[in-house]
């Protein structure tokens, strides 16, 4: 069971100073950054996902590339790129949440074979339409008219793109995009694809599905699936299903949400491999628009925001040095949570005393734990939520070894 991260542009500066939050001055991105997979060890995966829609700028959010990495990345190829070691397989895609409320997708075949054949992928995804809807029993439903389209669409696309790779002598390894609204529509595709000449096909669409829906939708896909055929799970990280997915062809799978529950999740942002817990907030005074806010209409005083903030940040660096006590800690906590979320806001107080209680980063074997202590635990600035992200990705890593697949 392989496990690919989906690539954001995620990295860290190695030489961020913590104490007083800040860069070197001599710090260049591209050069002097580091990837989770130079930040750890054992690498917290087995390969990256890229897609073109992060690569042109066209998604959705953060994490797109600029002109300059752009033409970078496809001056080194991808594996130059990412700097990543031989043991690190590369898959590529074209990114179709980015475009899912378009009629169709916005890409032509032969820019997306060019797109992977210029970067060097080992593998690459048909263009598809994401279908997001469900229906157990399809007999007893008739799907939305727009879910047939797209369905269509994507083993249209599916076909064209094989015949296009076989065609260029492809370097890289087609991977037929299977779409689906339910158990028989997703075998329909499946079926389809092993008939156009696909051995691996990426399943996708199943981000909204539980872990049952899935389940069934493998099931039936069993009945048509030849017993060469590999499956790849398109955003999909439920460990505690992997091994019966494992027992229905499914190969490989890839997500970012572990590491983006570092700091997109309101309470378990820190993983350890039995439990989570939630960092400790202290946002920057001239980092936090809700505190800056208030701040320019007079409700909080500047002086008294950076005091407070500046307080809790010593008084964490000490508890994790037993230089003071929970107690002193959490009041110190308290008085700057009362400024930024103000008297209606929920208190997390009770949820940061479990965290400081149990400090799970001193236990915690990986790299960055071991060096950066407390830090990884603070809800604080992009260097420390990602740092905890990466720790995040060693214990899935840690979760997946585990598991017994065969």
């Amino acid at each position: 069971m392989k496990f690919y991260f989906p690539d954001s542009q995620d990295l860290v500066s190695p030489t961020y100073d913590f104490v007083n939050d800040e860069y070197s001055p001599y710090r260049v991105r591209q050069r002097d950054d580091v990837y989770a997979h130079q930040a750890v060890t054992p690498i917290p995966y087995d390969g990256i996902l890229v897609s073109k829609a992060v690569v042109d700028g066209s998604m959705k959010g953060a994490g797109k590339y600029s002109t300059p990495q752009r033409e970078r990345l496809y001056r080194l190829g991808v594996r130059n790129f990412f700097r990543l070691p031989e043991t690190c397989s590369t898959i590529g895609d074209c990114g179709a949440f980015n475009y899912i409320d378009e009629e169709r997708p916005p890409y032509e075949v032969d820019e997306v074979i060019d797109f992977y054949g210029r970067c060097g992928f080992d593998a690459g995804i048909s263009i598809d339409h994401i279908i997001f809807g469900y229906i157990p029993q399809e007999s007893d439903t008739e799907p939305e008219p727009a879910w047939l389209e797209r369905q269509q669409i994507s083993l249209e696309l599916a076909e064209n793109f094989l015949a296009a790779a076989k065609k260029n002598g492809a370097c890289f390894e087609p991977v037929g995009a299977a779409q689906g609204w339910g158990p028989d529509s997703y075998a329909h595709s499946v079926a389809q694809l092993q008939k156009m000449g696909y051995r691996r096909i990426a399943l996708g669409g199943m981000v909204p599905l539980k872990s049952h829906e899935i389940l069934a939708c493998l099931r039936a896909i069993d009945e048509v699936r030849n017993h060469d055929a590999e499956l790849h799970l398109l955003g999909i990280n439920r460990v505690d299903s992997m091994e019966q997915f494992a027992r229905h062809g499914v190969t490989s799978f890839d997500s970012t949400s572990v590491f983006r529950q570092a700091f997109m999740d309101d309470r378990n942002n820190y993983h350890t491999a039995t439990d989570a817990y939630t960092a400790i907030r202290v946002p920057q005074v001239d980092g936090n628009p809700a505190l800056k806010r208030l701040i320019l209409s007079g409700s909080v005083s500047q002086a008294e925001a950076i005091t407070a903030e500046r307080a809790c940040l010593r008084a964490l660096r000490e508890f994790d040095g037993e230089e003071t006590s929970l107690e002193d800690v959490l009041t110190a906590l308290q008085a700057y949570e009362s400024l930024v979320l103000g008297p209606k806001k929920k208190s997390y107080l009770a949820l940061y005393e479990r965290t400081l209680s149990d400090a799970p980063w001193r236990a915690c074997p990986c790299a960055l734990c071991e060096k950066h202590g407390i830090e990884i635990a603070i809800f604080r600035g992009s260097e420390r939520n990602k740092r905890r992200g990466f720790h995040n990705l060693t214990v899935l890593e840690a979760k997946m070894r585990s598991l017994t697949f065969g």
